[in-house]
């Protein structure tokens, strides 16, 4: 008897258990279902397609120096050495006093030169000696003299009275401050890009623009670079030896349509797309890029559209539809806070 009762109770506790386990599968179904039928919602930032003008830059950094020689005009500045050994008998000038081409800035022992020169013209004038005679003693003085062989302003003066110079002793720097230009070395690979002629921007405080002058043809086997050249316009208050920033336009669109830089991704497929926002929900879109800059790039689509939005925030790894919920910072003007704002 003991027995019997024994079995049936456990008849009875496993039908239980099968009834229990049968109520949980089909409650689990009933769940999964609900979760199909309601699709993930995904927190989103977004922002609108917009028309801009963007630039293709090649970027460096350059040295502020006097211009080159060109076939118009002497180079802008110039060390001078002594014309002859000797012992420096005056100075006539002082660093960043203003000299006019000719001036004579330094002189050597030249008191026996200056003297036959005199001689010489006197007796020139009195028919007594040649004219060859005349311009020797004048070569003779100039060898003791060092003359400036342009105008522009003194800017290193390396002797004084007493000191002994030779031929290899630069004792004057003259330099034409109105006419100076930016050197640069951008690597060979960038360099191909650069043509003649286009826009240059050197970035100090107070920007300053101009255009490429000269492109070198061979490359910097120490270092693969490619010097290039601007001429400066006068008064841009750069200095000789100042080293600054610059870059050349290479490209420029107009009038082109632009992403947010954050907004543009790639795919699995390695196809840049955007998730295009139609209503509550946003479909990734196929796009070709083009320039970049500001944190824009250059996009074209089929359908997409200036005005059109898109996601920002979140556009990395979403699927390719799917229900968002637009959370967009927003910025209160009479507090300054910054706050969200949810649409659907």
């Amino acid at each position: 008897m003991k027995t019997k009762n024994i079995v049936v109770g456990v008849i009875v506790l496993g039908a239980g258990l099968g009834v229990f386990a049968l109520m949980k599968s089909r409650n689990a179904a009933a769940t999964a279902k609900e979760d199909e039928a309601t699709p993930t919602v995904v927190n989103v930032q977004t922002s609108a397609l917009k028309l801009a003008t963007l630039h293709r830059y090649v970027e460096g950094y350059g040295t502020i120096e006097p211009a080159p020689a060109t076939a118009e005009q002497p180079a802008a500045g110039a060390q001078l050495a002594a014309p002859s050994a000797g012992v420096v008998t005056k100075v006539n000038v002082v660093e960043g006093q203003p000299v006019t081409k000719g001036d004579v800035l330094v002189e050597l022992n030249s008191q026996a030169a200056e003297a036959e020169v005199e001689r010489q013209q006197k007796l020139f004038a009195e028919h007594n000696t040649s004219q060859r005679s005349l311009e020797a003693a004048r070569a003779q003085l100039a060898l003791q003299q060092v003359t400036a062989p342009l105008s522009g302003t003194v800017t290193r003066l390396n002797v004084k009275p007493g000191e002994a110079v030779d031929v290899n002793t630069v004792v004057v720097e003259v330099m034409d401050l109105d006419r100076l230009a930016v050197s640069a070395e951008i690597p060979a690979t960038e360099a191909s890009d650069l043509k003649s002629g286009e826009p240059v921007e050197v970035l100090t405080d107070s920007p300053v623009t101009t255009a490429l002058s000269f492109i070198s043809p061979a490359v910097n086997k120490n270092n693969g670079t490619v010097l290039v050249r601007a001429l400066l316009p006068g008064g841009g208050g750069l200095r000789p030896g100042q080293f600054v920033q610059l870059r050349v336009v290479t490209a420029v669109h107009t009038n082109c349509l632009v992403a947010p830089a954050e907004s543009v991704v790639t795919d699995e497929s390695g196809q840049s797309v955007i998730a295009l926002v139609r209503g509550e929900a946003a479909t990734q879109t196929p796009v070709t890029t083009g320039l970049r800059e500001a944190g824009l790039i250059e996009i074209e689509g089929a359908g997409v559209k200036e005005g059109d939005m898109v996601v920002t925030v979140g556009a990395y790894g979403l699927p390719a539809q799917t229900k968002i919920r637009v959370e967009n910072p927003v910025v209160d003007p009479a507090v300054g806070a910054t706050s969200k704002t949810n649409s659907y």
